[in-house]
């Protein structure tokens, strides 16, 4: 961090424009390139296979063009600014923060720029980089000034969203206007679209969209037992609760640290199945995968049409309800999209209660975990009842199969729709294959086995329809056959442990902050519901949360 202090406060020392505009003309570099073999050697006996890194940092990502271009507008935040500042924003959420606003005690320009500061601060510095923030949004400082001016001037809103003003980071398979989407791949890197229809859902109710976050490359659908948050784009992402120590969880790994991290307000993640779960419990913050269609999909990069969806990944959960309703509406270009007006806004959050509700409970789980065990008896002795049960066995042949078949067609739709051929070649699976071998090295470390096992299936399309019909009826029959039986408010699991049946189900589900192991690797607990019980979810999660206030910020990111 030496030569980051140093940059801030050369420019603080002059007080003219023609000095300042002096300094900025100067070469400025933010970050140098480390040699991260140390730590891949400190690595090479992880007890996690998959935690053996080959590489920590980007072979391709220059961080300075990422972060040279808001330069000028972070060095006005001192230290001293940051201080004072500190208190009234860190792990704060969003109503508290809107209220400040409207009290005239925080500015909008002042929330971005606090996030931003925290970001340069801890990004920029080798040993506490956590390879997360791969992509800016230079025009975001400009555009928190317009909404203080309007806010000066009395044109803001009457009746606002309350995402307004809020900087948000995106995963970077989401596409966004004047932010190339990667994937995460090097064959995206040069990847300019317009915005996907969830980013013109939160733009339309305020939101800032601050930058985009590293992710597991493809969303973790390239490599087999590679390690998850890891991008030939972007590199590999770190857990603040101990980098290199603990997984990131997969494949929202970016949007996972960072809210951790407090670099944004919130984040948005993808899941296909656990992909915003595991993040989010690895990380310990608050994450919701929502039924399939309930929020649109269209503009991003795809794995799966049946299984795929974005999801709000927040501290808190009231924060998670607020992100989740500023993405809601119908998506003409998807399919699956529907028309929901549900109740998904945080205020009835505030009397959610535990007492009276009925959960399933694993009973292997109550046998071999310690932390969920000692959980669930805590939500008895608030007054829930408690009903311990072992899951029918049921089958999920074919799996792998939705994956391949629907990658296989869907990624190409993808990229005739959203993609500049003159600015990204591939047009197919076949393509990127191509594409990472002319230099695997660099592109493919970890090889690409998913990718060839895409190529090499042979389901035909009356196969897939039959697998897709099997496997959703035996997801919901390994929740329902308890939940209906006992007529459950929800399922309760451990982090993304059965993400895969809710997905096959298109069932929703959340994860709040449980505690932490012995070695202080986060635990999440996950709520598991029927299609479109989102709001009841959020609801249980809140008094969860309220009574159970279990997360805590990383130590070094404080």
């Amino acid at each position: 961090m030496k030569k980051l202090i140093i940059l801030f406060a050369i420019p603080l020392l002059f007080s003219c424009n023609t000095q300042k505009e002096q300094v900025k003309k100067q070469e400025v570099v933010l970050w140098e390139r480390y040699n991260d073999s140390l730590e891949v050697v400190a690595n090479a006996d992880h007890e996690k296979e998959r935690m053996r890194y080959k590489l920590i940092q980007s072979k391709v990502l220059d961080k300075n063009a990422v972060f040279l271009p808001l330069y000028d507008e972070v060095y006005k935040i001192t230290e001293e600014t940051y201080n004072v500042l500190r208190p009234l924003v860190l792990e704060k959420d969003i109503y508290a923060l809107g209220s400040l606003i409207e009290e005239g005690k925080l500015t909008y320009e002042n929330l971005v720029l606090f996030y931003l500061y925290r970001i340069y601060k801890y990004e920029l510095d080798n040993t506490t980089t956590l390879n997360t923030v791969i992509a800016l949004n230079k025009d975001v400082v400009e555009q928190a000034r317009t909404l203080d001016n309007l806010k000066k001037t009395g044109r803001t809103p009457g009746v606002k969203h309350p995402i307004y003003g809020m900087p948000i980071l995106l995963k970077d398979n989401i596409n966004t206007m004047g932010m190339n989407t990667t994937a995460g791949s090097i064959a995206l890197a040069e990847n300019e679209t317009g915005d996907s229809f969830i980013v013109k859902q939160l733009k339309k109710n305020g939101a800032l969209i601050l930058g985009k976050v590293n992710l597991s490359e493809w969303a973790y659908f390239l490599c087999s037992g590679c390690p998850v948050g890891y991008s030939a784009y972007g590199g590999q992402t770190l857990n603040p609760y101990g980098r290199r120590v603990f997984e990131t969880g997969g494949s929202s790994s970016g949007s996972g640290t960072s809210v951790a991290a407090n670099y944004a307000v919130a984040a948005v993640g993808t899941e296909t199945s656990g992909s915003i779960l595991s993040p989010s419990s690895q990380n310990s913050v608050v994450g919701l995968k929502p039924t399939i269609g309930l929020l649109g999909r269209s503009g991003i990069v795809p794995i799966s049409s049946t299984l795929d969806t974005p999801g709000p990944m927040t501290k808190n959960v009231v924060d998670n309800a607020i992100l989740l309703s500023a993405m809601i509406g119908k998506d003409e270009d998807d399919s699956a999209s529907v028309a929901f007006k549900g109740a998904y806004m945080s205020v009835p959050l505030t009397n959610a209660s535990l007492k009276g509700k009925r959960f399933g409970v694993f009973a292997s789980l109550m046998e071999s975990d310690s932390i969920y065990r000692e959980t669930i008896l805590d939500i008895k002795n608030l007054g829930a009842e408690i009903i311990e049960f072992t899951p029918p066995e049921v089958k999920m042949d074919g799996f792998l199969s939705i994956l391949n078949i629907d990658m296989k067609n869907d990624l190409p739709e993808y990229l005739e729709k959203c993609t500049d051929p003159k600015k990204v070649s591939i047009r197919s699976i076949a393509d990127v294959v191509d594409f990472n071998n002319l230099d695997s090295l660099i592109r493919i470390p970890y090889g690409q086995a998913l990718f060839e096992g895409i190529l090499a299936d042979t389901t035909t399309t009356e196969g897939l329809e039959g697998i897709k019909t099997s496997l959703e009826k035996n997801g919901r029959t390994f929740f329902d056959t308890v939940m209906d039986k006992y007529k459950l408010d929800a399922v309760l699991s451990i982090n993304n442990y059965h993400a895969g049946y809710a997905a096959v189900a298109k069932y929703p589900a959340l994860t709040v902050p449980m505690g932490y192991k012995n070695t202080g690797e986060p635990v999440g607990l996950t709520f598991i519901g029927k299609q479109f019980t989102e709001a009841h979810l959020l609801h249980l999660g809140s008094a969860y949360e309220k009574a159970f206030p279990n997360r805590k910020m990383p130590e070094g990111y404080q």
